[in-house]
């Protein structure tokens, strides 16, 4: 059995008919799944952690999936109280050095989606130490999108692309599709298949804008830290259900 009480077979079965190849979660809904129980958004962010641990472990040994993209801090997110950015800082460092081993040991590569410049010197450290010591990871590419937002992203994409056409390094006619996906933070990681946002909010609010320009959608109603692996399965299935025509009509 694996996490969640969820049957090897219903897992093999659809790795027989294709999972996507990367999903992205927009981690909603801390804050209030701690209202709910009166207590603080630290506490709520702490119970999310937990979930994040969860999923992780499930999408890299039990789906065997191969891109998993968590949106956990965005650049609108610095406006909120201190107290609870220092505490978000501070618990993304304790993750990063306290799991290095279990994401040695699974085989998982970390990245970063974001700009790891203005976090705190302590934290920017301990996640560039364990991108370092886990670029070797053979098995599933962990994404944290942490100060990232998707438009602060396209702007600065175009600002190098700029800067690089005024040095003379690239002609404005060697522009393409390709050179502005190589200057996002997710070069070298395939689109998303599938985007979750738990908490039932339906809207993107800043993320991975032009990478899910053909993405599918699910919004389930369950708050992030009451995310569970038998959740995840269930929105699977419902995926693999769905027609992907990528703007042409079926069977051209």
């Amino acid at each position: 059995m694996a996490d969640g009480g969820i049957v090897n077979d219903a897992i093999e079965q659809l790795k027989q008919v294709g999972l996507p190849a990367h999903v992205a979660i927009i981690l909603d809904g801390n804050g209030r799944w701690a209202q709910q129980r009166k207590l603080s958004r630290v506490e709520g962010h702490l119970a999310g952690a937990k979930a994040v641990e969860r999923i992780i472990r499930f999408a890299a040994k039990d789906l065997q999936l191969e891109f998993l993209t968590l949106f956990a801090f965005s650049a609108e997110n610095w406006s909120r109280p201190q107290q609870e950015v220092d505490a978000l800082m501070a618990l993304v460092r304790q993750f990063a050095l306290e799991k290095l081993s279990d994401l040695q040991s699974a085989g998982i590569r970390l990245r970063i989606a974001g700009d790891v410049e203005r976090l705190p010197r302590e934290t920017r450290e301990a996640v560039e130490y364990v991108i370092e010591e886990t670029k070797d990871g053979g098995g599933l590419t962990l994404t944290i999108a942490f100060n990232y937002g998707s438009q602060q992203e396209i702007l600065r994409a175009c600002q190098r692309i700029a800067r690089a056409v005024v040095s003379g390094e690239l002609a404005e006619d060697e522009i393409t599709q390709e050179v502005f996906i190589a200057n996002l933070y997710t070069a070298g990681i395939p689109d998303p298949d599938l985007i979750i946002r738990t908490s039932g909010e339906q809207r993107l609010s800043n993320f991975l804008l032009w990478q899910s320009a053909y993405a599918e959608f699910a919004f389930p109603e369950t708050l992030w830290p009451d995310f569970t692996p038998s959740e995840f399965m269930k929105i699977l299935e419902e995926f693999r259900m769905r027609e992907r025509r990528f703007g042409t009509i079926k069977g051209e």
